[in-house]
């Protein structure tokens, strides 16, 4: 009866031990994989949080840039018109082209905080382009020539400040990806160096012209 006693104490401890083991291997087992689970669900809450912060970015970016591109041609369109309503001796009102010329400036600030190198180099060229397209358009009135002045910015605003403002658009549908053309970047080194060859010989008759009117002034006086 002792040796039975024994054995059943003994069968009953196992069994208890069993069961103890069993409820803590499935607790350690609940536990371990409520673990990889939330670590899981923390990894694709990580990555939705980093494609919604990309897709912010991106959207950000391309609004810049379509702002950039539309207040650049709306520019060159309102100095443009001022020159051929001048032509056609219609009055001009200065407030069109100086809004244009501010809105301009207003996003083109912005983007030299956030632009990439390359683009940065083509903003600046058509920023510096469109101010000497603005002094033309100021100029006109004071020209020796008025016949060459117009023709001389009818030429600028529909050839080298055009393709400017074409390179500055093509260049952004690049870095977004929306075109992708293998030779580009040869592309935009040359229009690049157009640009800023026309502007620098247009910026310097300008700056004759401006010599000319001052000592005329001087002499009638």
């Amino acid at each position: 009866m002792d040796e039975l006693g024994d054995l059943v104490d003994v069968t009953t401890l196992a069994v208890a031990l069993i069961s103890v083991g069993g409820t803590l291997s499935g607790t350690l087992g609940g536990t371990l994989l409520s673990q990889r689970a939330n670590r899981e669900q923390n990894q694709r809450a990580d990555r939705e949080r980093e494609q919604e912060h990309h897709e912010h970015a991106t959207e950000t970016r391309r609004d810049l840039y379509a702002r950039l591109n539309t207040t650049a041609r709306a520019y060159r369109v309102a100095a443009r018109d001022a020159v051929e309503a001048a032509e056609r001796g219609e009055s001009v009102d200065p407030v069109l082209l100086d809004a244009a010329k501010e809105a301009w400036a207003d996003e083109y600030s912005q983007a030299q905080m956030v632009l990439a190198r390359d683009i940065l180099d083509v903003a600046s060229a058509l920023n510096k382009a469109l101010g000497v397209g603005y002094s033309v358009v100021k100029q006109l009135p004071s020209s020796p020539d008025l016949n060459g002045a117009y023709q001389r910015a009818k030429t600028w605003f529909s050839e080298p400040l055009s393709d400017g403002v074409y390179l500055l658009r093509v260049t952004l549908r690049h870095d977004l990806g929306v075109e992708t053309e293998p030779h580009f970047e040869q592309t935009r080194v040359r229009m690049l160096a157009s640009l800023d060859g026309a502007r620098g010989n247009l910026a310097r008759l300008l700056a004759v012209e401006r010599a000319q009117t001052v000592g005329r002034v001087a002499g009638i006086q």
